[in-house]
């Protein structure tokens, strides 16, 4: 995990400008207002649809890939950093209220104190479908046609063609 400062002056002026876009999205998600959704990405594919309710910090690390449909309340908290990317494959299913977390604080009190954040990337494969409730953390690399059960927490790596569930998630079966 890579450390970086949140609460900069830059930083917190593009995330200002950023939520500003989501909120005039999630108020009325018009195809104008998607556009400029779409465009805070760093690439986001043909086909691509994103119900209301998104949410991002940055979005510039974001890649969509084709034909990926994000359901309602999406949090995608995302680094203005490499290390804080998060990549969705192509033809991805992301249920309602999923959040993608890219960014932590540190686990030492001492560190807290500094008000660094910390950043580490999210790698969706394709073909991948996460359940409503899903949250996965920094660093995890979910593989192709992988399957997260609704409600779960992604800690660890998903291997590509399995289905895993639970708080942590665990693999059930392979596909």
């Amino acid at each position: 995990m890579q450390p970086f400062n949140s609460i900069s002056k830059e930083n917190l002026a593009q995330r200002k400008a950023v939520h500003e876009i989501c909120r005039l999205f999630n108020k009325s998600p018009s195809k104008g207002n998607l556009k400029r959704i779409k465009e805070l990405c760093s690439h986001c594919g043909d086909g691509v649809i994103i119900e209301a309710g998104f949410h991002c910090d940055y979005g510039s690390q974001i890649h969509i890939g084709d034909r990926t449909f994000i359901n309602i309340n999406c949090t995608v908290l995302d680094a203005p950093i490499n290390e804080g990317a998060i990549s969705i494959g192509d033809d991805c299913l992301i249920g309602p209220n999923v959040q993608l977390l890219a960014v932590s604080h540190a686990i030492e009190p001492k560190q807290r104190l500094q008000k660094e954040n910390f950043a580490a990337p999210i790698t969706i494969g394709n073909n991948v479908w996460i359940g409503a409730g899903v949250i996965v953390l920094a660093g995890v690399t979910i593989g192709e046609n992988a399957v997260v059960g609704a409600g779960s927490v992604v800690t660890k790596d998903v291997a590509a063609n399995t289905v895993v569930a639970g708080n942590p998630a665990i693999k059930l079966k392979d596909i």
